[in-house]
């Protein structure tokens, strides 16, 4: 399949093997390795800096295998999930920082199409994101209000 923006097609990357139960080698329980996702959260990391530090720091390889939840699951039940998801949060801030430079340098017209591109991801996740309740209805996008979405 191709690519939206571009007329690349994607590469493939590697899969993980394929597994039904955690590994027995883990060192932390289920109960440890909520408390340290917990923990990771409130020193600002985000969902998949998490897993990337349980994976290289506590040898945890699969979240979801040792506690049968996400990252993002766990951190609901706490009540510590960010308001926006990481996916849109991300773009939010690669809009921003495009829309400053773009606003500095008003004839780079590779980078105002840019802007264009991330704002319509930005725009389809949100339909996405209505469609399946994560975002209430009344959440709304705007260039103007990004900086306050992204400051909450």
């Amino acid at each position: 399949m191709a690519r939206m923006h571009t007329r690349r097609k994607g590469q493939s990357g590697s899969k993980r093997p394929m597994r039904r139960e955690s590994p027995a080698w883990i060192g932390l329980n289920k109960g440890e390795i909520e408390r340290t996702v917990v923990d990771l959260a409130g020193q600002g990391n985000s969902t998949s800096r998490i897993g990337l530090i349980l994976r290289d720091r506590y040898g945890v390889p699969d979240v979801t295998l040792s506690t049968g939840k996400k990252i993002s699951q766990i951190l609901k039940e706490k009540a510590v999930a960010p308001k926006v998801p990481e996916d849109i949060h991300n773009l939010i801030e690669k809009a921003l920082k495009l829309q400053k430079h773009v606003a500095a340098n008003p004839k780079d017209m590779h980078n105002q199409r840019s802007l264009k591109n991330t704002e319509s991801k930005i725009r389809r996740l949100e339909k996405y994101y209505h469609r399946i309740g994560v975002l209430p209805k009344e959440w709304k996008y705007s260039l103007e209000t990004a900086e306050m979405l992204i400051a909450r």
